[in-house]
């Protein structure tokens, strides 16, 4: 493939495996966005508490936590193209598992599928993102990310609609019509009804998956070690790695605040994601239209990504973008405590924006510092994605005790706090050591 413009973010692969990637991206988006509107879903169909219906995005993102070291170590054995198609693979089999569960009414082994697919998303992490990251000049990395986050949250907005399209059309009359059932035996007919509908439209996800594992294995997709080295097929395109701002070695420190920054980082996108339902449902909004808020959320994120596109690198640097991002974050929380009703949901809703481009900031700058040891620092970045675990819990704990609002912004807030406070020593660091001497990409 010929090399692209020099301007261009895809470096000198060209835009074909932007355009792969991309499209798995949009699939990572699909199944993950779907939690939000799960969290309601699940609610009525088991008939839950809201802290037992939080544990869709608490067992999900566990995951996390426990599969990316060993996903990093089997990324490294298989390499990108092998590791994607088992990804895929794992991840049919958990949505399979999860809609089969549902349509039984068996909430432990619905939970145990989306722990199989955030199995599967560990190890697509574990590639994608260093692949991203790695494929074209390290300065641009934000905008190619940024690409990925626009597939991933248009899924997002799609995602969500389908579901409640599908399976939760008339969410609000099955609610009623459980509560006035007149016995255990009526309520649980009335609810196997709407669990079952779950089983066709979580199958067809699953074959789907398939077919792209197959479709995946059969392209031609560069190559790359988890590491860092890419590798092409047929020929191997020149070098494109920034190596002259990755020559000074850093210390631990940073790599540790940055892989905490992600874990508070991915909380926040998850409560203002996954919790927005939640969130409206506890200010006396109707189920019907609070089934919807989560692609809210996702449409203000994809606003974020395209307007990051055009901002970074050509205005802001990725460290400057990234503190700009926490400080809107920061002024959201504030507007989020001090409004109501629709306005208070509309807010919670534009932290998609807020949030959009500091992932696509935060990844590259850590892996950026990390040389030789890219492969553990992407699984303990990937590990930090466990953060949607924690914060979604601790919100639904506080909140009979702070009131919504209060508990919201609680942890949000002190999130966004420590962003900027890395942002300030990331940039006071760059300051302070010598401009290095830029490499012109060929």
């Amino acid at each position: 493939m010929s090399p692209s413009h020099p301007e261009s973010p895809a470096g000198a692969y060209g835009w074909r495996p932007i355009i792969v990637i991309a499209c798995l991206f949009f699939i990572i988006g699909f199944v993950t966005w779907l939690n939000g509107p799960l969290i309601t879903f699940v609610q009525v169909a088991f008939n839950l508490s809201t802290v037992s219906a939080f544990l869709v995005p608490m067992c999900f993102y566990l995951s996390y936590l426990l599969f990316p070291l060993p996903a990093t170590l089997l990324a490294q054995k298989t390499g990108l193209r092998s590791g994607l198609v088992v990804a895929l693979v794992i991840m049919a089999v958990g949505i399979a598992i999860f809609g089969e569960c549902v349509s039984m009414r068996w909430y432990p082994g619905a939970l145990s599928g989306l722990f199989v697919i955030g199995a599967g998303l560990s190890l697509l992490q574990i590639t994608i993102n260093p692949y991203v990251t790695l494929l074209g000049p390290t300065e641009k990395a934000a905008q190619r990310i940024a690409i990925m986050g626009v597939a991933n949250k248009l899924a997002g907005i799609v995602a969500p609609i389908v579901l409640a399209m599908l399976v939760m059309r008339n969410i609000n009359d099955i609610a009623s019509r459980v509560k006035a059932a007149p016995d255990a035996i009526a309520r649980d007919h009335i609810l196997d009804q709407f669990a079952h509908a779950v089983q066709v439209p979580y199958l067809v996800m699953a074959v789907i998956l398939l077919v792209t594992a197959v479709g995946l294995a059969r392209s031609s997709l560069p190559e790359i070690d988890i590491s860092g080295s890419t590798s092409a097929t047929p020929s191997t395109p020149p070098a494109t790695q920034d190596d002259a701002a990755r020559t000074t070695p850093r210390g631990p420190t940073y790599l540790w605040l940055g892989v905490l920054c992600m874990f508070v980082y991915v909380g926040t996108e998850v409560m203002a994601g996954d919790a927005i339902g939640a969130y409206g449902a506890s200010l006396g909004l109707p189920l019907d239209q609070t089934k919807f808020f989560t692609s809210l959320t996702l449409a203000a994120m994809m606003g974020g990504y395209i307007l990051g596109m055009f901002l970074v690198p050509r205005v802001f640097s990725q460290e400057r973008y990234l503190g700009l991002s926490a400080i809107c974050g920061l002024v959201l929380c504030v507007l989020t405590w001090l409004t109501q009703g629709y306005v208070s949901v509309m807010c919670v809703a534009l932290f998609g924006f807020a949030n959009s481009m500091i992932l696509p900031s935060l990844f590259p700058i850590v892996i950026r510092d990390v040389e030789e040891r890219g492969a553990q620092a992407t699984a303990l970045l990937v590990m930090a994605f466990s953060g949607g675990a924690v914060l979604p819990q601790l919100f639904v704990q506080l909140m009979p005790v702070l009131g919504v609002q209060s508990a919201f912004v609680v942890l949000m807030a002190p999130s966004y706090c420590l962003i900027v406070l890395y942002n300030i020593l990331i940039q006071r660091r760059n300051r302070s050591r010598p401009v290095p001497v830029m490499m012109v990409e060929s």
